[in-house]
């Protein structure tokens, strides 16, 4: 067994934005990184390879390996607390703030300066929003692109390197907890490492690793929401006039119906739709580029709803997996439907789909979300897609397409202090995987938190 200070589960933005504050502070204690995915450079999807449809890698890697989720998803930074984690709550709003306004200047350091730094404040959008009963979230925003989010990441992984012990392909298969406060983590390959400090940073799609590794270890989660919804995908002239002016616009929307919130989320301008495979289960994303020749004609944003639930019922996990594996068994992966056959209550058609004006990004097969979705959640985002067409003409076209399903999963929200570390001492839990944050921004803030934290432990520059 090989023994660290500290163990880092996960290289996603967390895991990588703390293992660069550990590195940036030469902090005086070794560091060793896992994650169960690839390094950078071989984290290829075989769609952009040429494959048709997702072919379920395991593990994915769109969703896992160096930089996490993040890596191939848009580059895109929100630096707000009105929205994406509530990190705030922990460690202070003006704390908060400060973090993530630090990440974005180590983005900029390394290479992303020419990226466009975008606001809703004081936006002529906010305004006609609210006269359309719609509400603009307030946050400035910095669109990296996938291609140069890529490249940052490959000179963050170049600085860290020689101060942080890093491991890929790393499955985790046991944490033990030993008698003297130290861990031990024992990986699918038959590896054992111990360390003091052990940091769990797994993301979403570790979510479910790290609620059970918090039950063995008797430590609190709350397990109580789920979004779903479907990814949105028209012609790029009919958002043009938001997205130039503030690229992504968090829009929600209480709904009529059933007096529910519906909200956009990861909205991608020029963007594509891609698939991305959770614990074996094809849901839907999408992607951009800052590279014009990149671009396609369309832009795509989620619809999501957000579902809470009451006792008895606890694992909103597993609802939503439930309704994913439903679109996976009547698609054999995502499905497509036109919007206009979504209201006449059809299926999409192949024929159909070949008389559409708007082009799809991604190949889905052509069907009936009323199948696979609920009523409740499938009338609340038909009542949001028309209430988009009054500041967005063009929304509600028959030829707008819904890719189902999309689902954000926020499984375990587990119990920690301002430090973010569980009751276990030594512990910590941060990132989306922790429930605490929702973005890249705050999933990057926290790590660089930490990694403060554990620097003042050990002793560094500072």
């Amino acid at each position: 067994m090989k023994d660290y200070d500290i163990i880092i589960v996960g290289a996603g933005a967390s895991g990588v934005f703390m293992s660069y504050e550990l590195a940036k502070l030469d902090i005086n204690a070794s560091v060793l990184m896992l994650d169960k995915g690839a390094p950078l450079e071989k984290r290829q999807c075989p769609i952009k390879a040429g494959a048709k449809t997702c072919v379920k890698c395991n593990p994915c890697h769109i969703m896992n390996g160096y930089g996490g989720a993040g890596t191939l998803s848009d580059g895109k930074y929100n630096i707000t607390t009105q929205f994406g984690g509530d990190l705030h709550n922990y460690v202070g709003t003006d704390e908060a703030m400060a973090l993530m306004e630090y990440v974005d200047d180590v983005l900029c350091s390394m290479g992303g300066a020419d990226a466009k730094l975008y606001s809703t404040a004081s936006s002529e959008l906010k305004t006609v929003a609210l006269q359309n009963d719609l509400h603009l979230l307030e946050a400035r925003v910095r669109h990296l692109g996938t291609d140069r989010n890529v490249k940052i990441l490959g000179r963050m992984f170049d600085y860290c390197k020689s101060k942080i012990d890093m491991k890929f392909h790393a499955t985790i298969e046991d944490v033990r907890l030993e008698d003297n406060g130290s861990f031990t983590v024992i990986t699918d390959d038959g590896e054992t490492f111990g360390c003091k400090d052990l940091v769990l940073a797994t993301g979403r799609s570790g979510s479910r690793w790290s609620a059970g590794i918090c039950d063995k270890l008797g430590i609190g989660q709350k397990k109580n929401r789920v979004d779903i919804g479907v990814r949105v995908e028209l012609p790029a002239e009919v958002f043009k006039h938001i997205t130039d002016d503030v690229y992504e616009s968090k829009i929600v929307y209480k709904t009529d119906k059933y007096n529910d919130m519906v909200r956009t989320f990861c909205m991608n301008p020029y963007g594509e739709v891609v698939a991305e495979n959770t614990n074996g289960i094809v849901t839907v994303n999408g992607h951009s580029y800052a590279d014009p020749e990149l671009r396609t004609e369309n832009t795509n944003f989620a619809l999501l709803v957000s579902n809470k639930f009451t006792e008895p019922f606890r694992d909103s996990n597993e609802y939503g997996e439930s309704i994913a594996r439903l679109s996976n068994m009547l698609g054999g992966g995502v499905l497509l439907q036109r919007f206009g056959d979504l209201v006449k209550g059809r299926r999409s058609s192949r024929r159909r789909m070949e008389k559409c004006f708007t082009r799809p990004t991604l190949q889905a097969t052509p069907g009936d979300l009323s199948l696979v979705i609920p009523k409740r959640q499938l009338d609340n985002i038909i009542e949001m897609i028309y209430a988009l067409d009054k500041i967005a003409p063009g929304t509600a076209n028959e030829d707008t397409l819904l890719y189902g399903v999309e689902v954000k999963f926020y499984n375990s929200k587990i119990e920690v202090d301002k430090n973010l570390q569980t009751k276990v001492p030594g512990l910590y839990a941060l990132g989306d995987g922790s429930g605490v944050t929702h973005s890249l921004s705050q999933a990057s803030a926290s790590g660089v938190y930490v990694g403060r934290i554990l620097t003042e432990k050990y002793g560094g520059k500072e």
